[in-house]
């Protein structure tokens, strides 16, 4: 068999859809586990759609997911330009769309637009509304000596496939089986722009047969124009690649995921405080299987286990609340060092004294499945929040707001002497009272952790909070709090 070659093809009309990334994830593993090839194209021929910038978030993207494409714009192999806009200036899509012309598999149409919005009023305007709207092969039926006078006297033109109105076409994908559909039904699809750019169906088509490319991975929205690829490929005597149409994305009602969810791209979701490589794997999953019950992997597990064949049919939910778990799994994954990295710049959004954000920061290790979760979890440290004193109520921990106000009053003075304000040094202190007065742990730990935080549940416990808070703003705090309960 050939080598493997599979190619990630994308438009920079903004940011990278989840689809996309699905997508681009599906091509680069195909090949990684057949030691091929994975060739990055640029197809920047829809104009109006460029955003600038976006070619940026292509690479970006690719190289935070831990994609190394083999082949690219700046990793020339031979099969170059990679960048369609590029290759357009060679020529090779008007020369193959001229040859189809020739072989009478396509022709030149001059209709202008208000010819074509009267084919679709008279459509809509009959009792068949419903009809899909095709062309009507109206230029295919000039003549030699009139198409030469319009391409002399300059006319407007596009380049269409001439798709034959009898018979069938059938192709097969990987995951589809063999699909056939009536020729009737395909539309005469335009080959060759207006302004002399390749559309993007016809481009892919060239452009794949002349890098190589074995292996085509798309969403299945593309299988209704899959036949019309065949066809150009019969047309030219090539072999078509092995299609592997990928499963519908949904959102948690079962409709397509739209920028609307608030998290159908890569930098939402990063944006959001996910991990590049809980994304990876989440969306790995979403449509295909390992077969097991396992669904943490890394992305060199990934290479080694993958099989496109066992991609589903079924639309995939992106379930958001399992990415949240699985990048919680990856935030405890993390070595303390990086972590640390990614969490104090979410720290610092929040904490602005003087404390040890370093500390503050490995509290919420555990205890967070987002880094744009930190935030909440210790925003008691630069300011005690307002709070109500039922906190100290805890049926659980069997305190009362009464106890709670006898533990902090006889607590404060040993606290007040208390001069090591180390976890060490506080713990000694409240577990000695404790031990003293004999009450359950609870009931003495409760009542100083509420005071301190202001919160129903923290990162920490008490001597934690107490010891990066330091001496003044804890006694500060638990003075407030009898207050509070005195004052009852």
């Amino acid at each position: 068999m050939d080598k493997i070659r599979t190619r990630y093809a994308p438009s920079p009309t903004g940011r990278m859809h989840v689809g996309n990334l699905r997508t681009a994830l599906y091509e680069y593993l195909i090949a990684k586990h057949e030691g091929g090839d994975f060739i990055l194209r640029i197809e920047d021929t829809d104009q109006e759609r460029y955003v600038e910038g976006a070619t940026e978030i292509i690479y970006r993207t690719i190289a935070k997911c831990g994609m190394e494409y083999d082949e690219g714009p700046d990793k020339d192999k031979g099969f170059g330009p990679y960048v369609q806009s590029e290759r357009m200036k060679t020529g090779v899509y008007m020369e193959y769309a001229k040859k189809l012309v020739e072989m009478g598999e396509a022709y030149y149409c001059f209709c202008t637009k208000e010819r074509l919005e009267g084919l679709r009023t008279s459509v809509s305007d009959s009792d068949e509304s419903k009809e899909i709207v095709k062309y009507d092969k109206h230029c295919l039926h000039l003549s030699k000596e009139e198409i030469e006078a319009k391409l002399a006297a300059g006319e407007p033109f596009v380049i269409r496939q001439n798709m034959p109105a009898t018979g069938t076409t059938s192709f097969t994908d990987a995951v589809y089986g063999t699909i056939t559909v009536e020729n009737e039904e395909l539309d005469d699809m335009i080959l060759i722009k207006s302004d002399g750019f390749p559309t993007y169906n016809f481009a892919n088509v060239i452009d794949d047969h002349l890098m190589k490319i074995t292996h085509v991975v798309r969403g299945n929205e593309y299988l209704s124009s899959t036949p019309k690829y065949t066809r150009l490929y019969q047309a030219f005597g090539w072999e078509e690649p092995t299609y592997v149409h990928c499963p519908l994305i949904t959102d948690e009602e079962h409709r397509k995921l739209s920028k609307r969810s608030g998290h159908s791209s890569f930098e939402d979701l990063l944006e959001q405080g996910f991990l590049p490589e809980a994304i990876v794997n989440f969306m790995v999953l979403l449509g295909w299987s390992s077969g097991t019950d396992r669904e943490i992997f890394s992305l060199k597990e990934l290479e080694e286990i993958f099989d496109y064949h066992h991609i589903n049919k079924a639309p995939s939910v992106f379930d958001i609340q399992k990415l949240r778990w699985m990048n919680g799994e990856y935030m405890k994954m993390l070595d303390d060092d990086k972590y640390l990295e990614l969490a104090v710049p979410y720290v610092k959004e929040v904490v602005k004294k003087d404390y040890d954000l370093n500390k503050i920061a490995m509290l919420v290790k555990t205890r967070i499945e987002t880094l744009c979760d930190i935030g909440e979890k210790i925003d008691f440290f630069d300011e005690l929040p307002e709070y109500d004193t039922e906190m100290y109520v805890h049926k659980k921990m069997k305190t009362t707001k009464e106890s709670s106000l006898t533990v902090l009053q006889e607590l404060l003075p040993e606290l007040e002497a208390l001069e090591d304000y180390s976890i060490a040094g506080v713990e000694a202190v409240l577990m000695g009272y404790i031990a003293k007065t004999g009450i359950k742990n609870g009931q003495g730990l409760w009542p100083v952790r509420t005071a301190v935080s202001g919160k129903q549940s923290t990162p920490g416990g008490a001597y934690e909070i107490m010891e990066i808070l330091g001496k003044e703003e804890s006694l500060n705090r638990i003075r407030k709090a009898i207050e509070m309960l005195s004052a009852e």
